[in-house]
């Protein structure tokens, strides 16, 4: 596979002009492009670059506003409703955290609720900055049916991805936890299916609930729930809190997030923010410090996160290797 090193700012600054190019406001194409270059950062490549010419489809067939304009609801005392207006949620989630973290700081918790909105890519990057506030930071967002439930064949909820970020009382990460209810993200069949490579078997199951091998049989079928019945249940508390909690769709009635059918899909997130000062008697730090270095102790274990640290630690002094194919394809939306 032929590559290229990228540095993150050059990253950024590709997203973001061909984002525009494609008919995004500046507005909604910063926050993009910086999570984009986060996403490469992490080695994170499939919910990347990659998405760039997915995006800029989506923004011209309709299925995304570009130039949405969040509004803001502070309904409660804790809680802040946001109508992404069919936008793209990176521009609620960048204003609604500038209003949540005092909230929370203030309250001791506190959540920010995401409607009519769509793909937020890796959930893990926006929990992260919660906790890089100093919040535990809880977020939910729920994707177009893609998972059968327990003794069905056809999909009724998405991968639905959760995230957990631990701060570690230093303004850094102890602990981040970024999974869907599948056994891999969705994403990574259809990048197999368009680079017409098979899929491992466990990934994916057929229209009649068989395992297969082929990743378009999967696309056309259902994903593999993680752990069996327990995915199937992770994934409908991720249904509950990002879609039947914020009022957005639920994802047996999305559209897709790939292709042009369907118009916008109108998704939830869902992110809770807690002051550990409010409920740990002082000491928060100090216990999950143990709990990390316990396991740091052990020669080869590894924290949730670790991978994606290191990889971001590396990417700053050295840059990303993008995939040559996928620099064409964001290139080509700029001619």
């Amino acid at each position: 596979m032929t590559t290229e090193i990228l540095t993150l700012r050059e990253i950024e600054d590709l997203a973001f002009r061909a984002l525009v190019a494609a008919g995004t406001s500046e507005a909604n194409a910063r926050p993009l492009a910086v999570a984009t270059a986060q996403t490469e950062a992490d080695g994170v490549a499939s919910h990347g670059l990659a998405y760039i010419p997915i995006y800029a489809e989506h923004v011209g067939c309709g299925k995304v506003d570009g130039r949405a304009v969040p509004d803001f609801d502070l309904a409660r005392p804790g809680m802040l409703v946001a109508d992404a207006g069919t936008g793209f949620p990176h521009a609620s989630i960048d204003e609604g955290f500038q209003r949540l973290i005092p909230i929370a700081r203030q309250h001791g918790i506190a959540a920010l609720a995401i409607r009519n909105s769509y793909n937020c890519g890796v959930l893990g990057l926006h929990t992260r900055r919660l906790a890089e506030a100093g919040l535990m930071g809880i977020g939910f967002t729920n994707a177009p049916a893609s998972i059968a439930p327990s003794g069905g064949h056809k999909p009724v909820v998405g991968t639905n991805p959760i995230s957990v970020a631990a701060p570690d009382g230093n303004g850094g990460v102890a602990i981040l936890i970024d999974q869907s209810a599948s056994v891999i993200a969705k994403s990574e069949i259809m990048k197999h299916s368009r680079e017409g490579r098979e899929i491992p078997l466990g990934w994916g199951l057929d229209a009649d609930g068989e395992p297969t091998r082929d990743p378009d049989a999967a696309l056309a079928g259902s994903m593999a729930p993680a752990g069996g019945y327990k995915g199937v249940g992770l994934s409908l508390i991720v249904e509950m809190m990002a879609a039947a909690m914020t009022g957005a769709t639920l994802g047996k009635d999305a559209s897709p997030f790939s292709g042009t059918k369907g118009g916008p899909p109108r998704t939830g997130q869902f992110f809770i923010a807690i002051d550990p000062a409010a409920s740990s008697g002082g000491d928060y730090a100090a216990r999950i410090n143990a709990l990390t270095e316990a396991i740091h102790d052990q020669p080869g274990a590894r924290l949730p996160g670790d991978g994606r640290g290191a990889a971001r630690a590396r990417a700053q002094t050295q840059g990303v290797a993008v995939n040559a194919a996928t620099l064409a394809k964001v290139r080509a939306l700029l001619d």
